[in-house]
């Protein structure tokens, strides 16, 4: 279990829970929330990152991309879980969002089919297929797209019924997030990245630019948590939790690497959830 545990990559998750209870908070102001709707959000979010995060671990692994990374341990470059095993967890973690998926159209509307489908393409196809896009340096884009717009806008819908501005504003400032840890990890893998052609973001611009890039996403964040609070004030409040960001951003400017560059992974997952909570308290108000 503890294998499967580690796997899973539980620190991975609050970017699966934060655009939900954001979408949720931000249709509440519209709509009433029906909550086993919202609770099947967060199911079907979480399931979702789940299977990304065995997928990846898979498609990596086969490809010999994980061989000496530096970072958590991956099950198939380590040996601690066979690769079909790996494959079949992201299989299940896919097939259990699939159904939350069905449930939630059949509750809702059916074009929610169509979203599930792409969801779960994108996190399938993210290092796996013929042409992975995370190899050819669009990981930031699809994690925009899908764990900001689509799960803050897609929630929201979901548990209430209508996506208003407020919602559509929210997705930008969650989805930055959500990139920017993507960011700190790629940067972190640049040398392993190079040497196996895996052509991330990072690699594709550099070290030196990559560092600039990362600090300049929580800065666009402070921007479009500012928009939010136009539309709603007490929503400001989430700026608060950027201060956390401060930590991080020092050690990415000032040249940190290789498992210094774990602690600013850690750190920005501890932004992402301050600002996701202070964000959908805000919007509840």
């Amino acid at each position: 279990m503890r294998t499967w545990l580690t796997g899973a990559r539980p620190r991975t998750l609050p970017a699966a829970v934060v655009p939900v209870a954001v979408g949720t908070a931000a249709g509440a102001r519209s709509g009433e929330v029906v909550w086993w709707l919202a609770a099947l959000c967060v199911f079907v979010s979480l399931a979702l990152q789940v299977g990304v995060n065995f997928a990846n671990d898979y498609s990596d692994g086969v490809r010999g991309t994980d061989e000496g990374r530096t970072g958590p341990v991956r099950l198939v470059a380590s040996g601690m879980a066979r690769p079909a095993h790996v494959r079949a967890a992201a299989a299940a973690s896919f097939g259990a969002a699939a159904v939350g998926g069905l449930a939630a159209a059949a509750a809702t509307s059916w074009w929610l089919l169509a979203v599930g489908a792409a969801s779960i393409a994108a996190g399938a196809l993210y290092t796996g297929g013929p042409k992975p896009y995370g190899y050819m340096g669009l990981g930031e884009v699809f994690v925009f797209v899908f764990f900001g717009v689509v799960a803050t806008c897609g929630s929201a819908f979901v548990a209430t019924g209508s996506v208003g501005a407020v919602a559509a504003a929210s997705s930008v400032p969650v989805g930055l997030l959500s990139v920017a840890l993507l960011m700190a990890n790629n940067l972190r893998d640049i040398p392993g990245d190079e040497r196996s052609g895996k052509r991330t973001l990072a690699v594709r611009i550099g070290d030196a630019a990559m560092r600039r890039v990362f600090a300049a996403t929580f800065a666009a964040t402070a921007a479009g948590l500012a928009v939010v609070g136009v539309l709603a004030p007490w929503s400001l409040a989430s700026l608060l939790g950027l201060a956390a960001a401060v930590g991080p951003v020092r050690r990415v400017i000032r040249g940190a690497a290789g498992r210094d560059l774990v602690r600013v992974l850690e750190g920005t997952a501890r932004v992402q959830i301050l600002v996701g909570a202070l964000l959908a308290g805000g919007l509840s108000v």
